[in-house]
């Protein structure tokens, strides 16, 4: 369409030009001939000898001016007082003009004894400008049958592959995965393909770690309740003995805690990533907060055998926070490292400013550590519990998601490293300073 109305207005454009470039092609001849005659000598006399030849030959008529102003000839008729006014005051004319009712082409110079006039019937100048149009007709359709076909040609290049891409959007969205988009056409077009196909890839990707995460909910959800059915199902048919009573209700009670963890965890993911989940930043002091947490992880790790050691300033160190949120994002950290420590080796939580005025929280531990492999998972929920539930103390999978996306919500930055001073993990929470 684009190359079809381009054409038509380039045919339309050439129409209306062919009878001005007509025009300008007969005053050109006219000028030549006045030019010609205005330096002939006795003016008067060769005209009259040589007009109804040059007349018959080409339709131009002539008209001479005497020095005294009297006009003579064909299309005298046609020079008007003005026009004669000026050519004998030595300035040239190119006109206009009326000559026995008709319009003409009018061109006029000085000459030696007077001047010439020369006419052109503008019937001339139309059947010129219509032979000129019609050689633009053949031209003019070749042009636009040529434009037709480039122009669905080109359309059938862009919207295939469009088309393709269209159609593969339209299986993804449908629920199909491990489709590939064809890259071919326009360097747009390619790019849409591309894209599409990493989409494609990135939603199999995602679907396939959301599904590993319901799989591993599932299983950890089922134990617990495996253990709870079973001692329920014991104390209903009486087989319980009276004094194994005491110990399976501890283990009912354990068991019911751990579920009641597990769940928790999962709430607490579910509201991080809510949209009116809140956060009230104001200056708080750190150096008093990890104080207070290291007094209520005290006894937990002395009950485990671990030496808790504590490194700050002892003095404020305030940044603009919610130091609620952080306590939580502490207790997560610590949590883990306390799981993983075997005992007599070090967890330690220490607070520091840095040079560049920020402030960093860390808990390192002495733990077994992690791989770079460890380090790119740890925050995907249940990737690092799926990989060592067999050979390490694994909590629900959920804590260092959690810790992830509380320090995103706090405006800080989370670093894991896989082996720090201890030997174990390295946390490092860097927070803006203040103050």
């Amino acid at each position: 369409m684009v190359a079809t109305v381009a054409v038509l207005l380039a045919g339309f454009a050439g129409w209306r030009t062919a009878r001005s470039n007509a025009e300008a092609q007969y005053r050109e001849r006219l000028v030549r001939q006045a030019a010609v005659l205005s330096v002939a000598p006795n003016l008067s006399v060769l005209l009259l000898d040589q007009a109804q030849r040059l007349t018959g030959a080409t339709g131009v008529q002539v008209a001479v001016i005497a020095p005294d102003g009297q006009v003579a000839g064909p299309s005298a008729g046609a020079v008007t007082p003005a026009d004669r006014d000026a050519l004998l005051a030595g300035e040239d004319i190119s006109t206009t003009a009326v000559l026995g009712g008709a319009r003409v082409l009018l061109e006029g110079r000085p000459a030696r004894d007077g001047a010439v006039v020369l006419t052109q019937p503008f019937t001339e100048v139309d059947a010129a400008a219509d032979r000129i149009r019609a050689g633009l007709t053949l031209p003019l359709v070749a042009g636009l049958v040529g434009a037709a076909l480039a122009g669905a040609l080109l359309a059938r290049r862009i919207a295939r592959p469009l088309v393709d891409a269209a159609a593969v959007a339209h299986r993804l969205a449908g629920g199909e995965r491990d489709l590939h988009c064809a890259v071919h056409g326009p360097a747009e077009a390619r790019e849409v393909a591309r894209a599409l196909n990493t989409l494609g890839a990135a939603l199999e990707q995602s679907e396939g770690r959301q599904r590993a995460f319901l799989t591993s909910v599932s299983h950890e959800i089922r134990t617990p309740l495996t253990a709870l059915r079973g001692f329920a199902e014991a104390l209903a048919d009486g087989v319980v003995e009276p004094g194994q009573q005491e110990e399976v209700g501890r283990i009912l009670l354990s068991e019911t805690e751990r579920l009641d963890r597990f769940v928790t965890d999962l709430l607490e993911l579910a509201r991080l990533d809510a949209d009116d989940f809140h956060i009230t930043r104001e200056p708080a002091d750190l150096d008093a907060l990890v104080r207070e947490t290291a007094r209520a992880w005290t006894q937990q790790a002395r009950r485990q055998g671990l030496d808790l050691r504590l490194e700050h300033p002892d003095e404020p160190v305030t940044a603009a926070t919610d130091a609620f949120r952080v306590r939580q994002l502490l207790d997560g950290l610590l949590a883990n490292a306390v799981r993983h420590t075997p005992p007599g080796a070090p967890v330690v939580l220490a607070l520091r400013r840095t040079a560049e005025g920020q402030v960093e929280l860390q808990v390192r531990d002495g733990g077994p550590g992690l791989t770079e492999d460890d380090v790119r998972i740890a925050f995907r929920p249940g990737a690092l519990r799926d990989r060592y539930a067999a050979t390490r103390p694994t909590g629900t999978g959920l804590g260092l998601a959690i810790a992830q996306r509380l320090a995103e919500r706090l405006g800080a930055t989370l670093v894991l490293r896989g082996h720090g001073p201890e030997g174990g993990a390295h946390f490092t929470v860097t927070f803006p300073g203040e103050g």
